[in-house]
């Protein structure tokens, strides 16, 4: 995961340098959304296994319950990367801070009104 975290921070970097031009800012956070579930998703698919998913998501922080009702979920991973376990336990800062991940929104602003 380390590796894709890696890459896909070039990959906006390099994107932001080429687009950040443009003065348009609106698809921005939607994007940044798009990228923080999409990895959320690929943790869910990482862990494989209900015990595995129960552990990590209560590593993390999640509630006891909530972390065991959506780990035995049938629902598709993509839906699930959008429920209230996922997003209390690998939230918006856990994904900044603990792995690195970059902000298409924070590099638009720094790019924009640097300060």
């Amino acid at each position: 995961m380390a590796y894709r975290i890696r890459k896909l921070n070039e990959y906006i970097r390099g994107w932001i340098q080429y687009f950040g031009l443009s003065e348009y800012y609106r698809p921005l956070p939607e994007l940044d959304a798009w990228l923080r579930q999409r990895l959320r998703m690929c943790f869910w698919k990482q862990w494989r296994y209900v015990r595995t998913k129960v552990r990590e998501l209560l590593k993390l922080g999640t509630a006891k319950k909530t972390a065991i009702l959506t780990a035995l979920s049938r629902k598709g991973p993509w839906h699930l990367s959008r429920t209230l376990a996922t997003q209390t336990g690998m939230t918006n800062q856990w994904l900044a801070e603990s792995l690195g991940l970059v902000s298409i929104r924070a590099l638009w602003i720094a790019l924009h009104y640097p300060t």
